[in-house]
């Protein structure tokens, strides 16, 4: 469980490095951002491995109901992925669409995966996505919308979550993890 943690501490303190500490983040320029890409990076490689190695207590497990609700928030969630790439149109009415979508990826893993090393690390990015919104908001309070996007944008968002979930879904029953209930 130690690795698990370990990399959402990386992961939210990487994530966070330039609110966190901005004049040390300034100084070290275009440094400052491979810096921050390396430990992000280490910071999902401990949590891969911390989850597939953690054990903990069992409290619910996949069933067909949750699967298909899961399913359907992880469909949204990477739309969300995709709107906040793409600047849609609900980007321009969303401040955070990608940390929106990281939220609903862990409501809906929460939901299929009832046990604590699922708690640990659903439960921690539900928590950094969270902050970070908050800190983001608290930092930058004044938000400027994207400019309007081209029908074009829309279309490509939505094919492109298309043909990213079922890569999602492909990976995921290949690393033994069958997401349809």
């Amino acid at each position: 469980m130690i690795n698990l943690i370990l990399g959402l501490v990386l992961w939210s303190g990487f994530h966070m490095f330039k609110r966190l500490a901005p004049d040390l983040r300034a100084r070290m320029g275009t440094r400052g951002k491979a810096f921050a890409a390396i430990g992000i990076l280490a910071g999902l490689v401990l949590m891969i491995i911390g989850y597939r190695e953690a054990e903990g207590a069992f409290f619910w497990g996949h069933h067909p109901a949750t699967a298909g609700i899961n399913n359907l928030l992880m469909l949204l969630s990477v739309y969300l992925f995709a709107v906040s790439g793409m600047k849609t149109r609900l980007a321009r009415r969303m401040r955070h669409p990608m940390l929106a979508g990281v939220k609903l990826w862990a409501i809906g893993h929460l939901l299929v995966n009832g046990d604590t090393p699922s708690f640990v690390l659903f439960g921690g990015l539900f928590a950094w996505a969270l902050v970070e919104m908050i800190v983001i908001n608290r930092a930058e309070p004044n938000w400027t919308p994207p400019p309007p996007a081209p029908m074009s944008r829309e279309i490509i968002a939505v094919v492109a979550t298309v043909v990213l979930y079922v890569v999602i879904t492909v990976i995921h029953t290949w690393l033994g993890y069958y997401p349809f209930g």
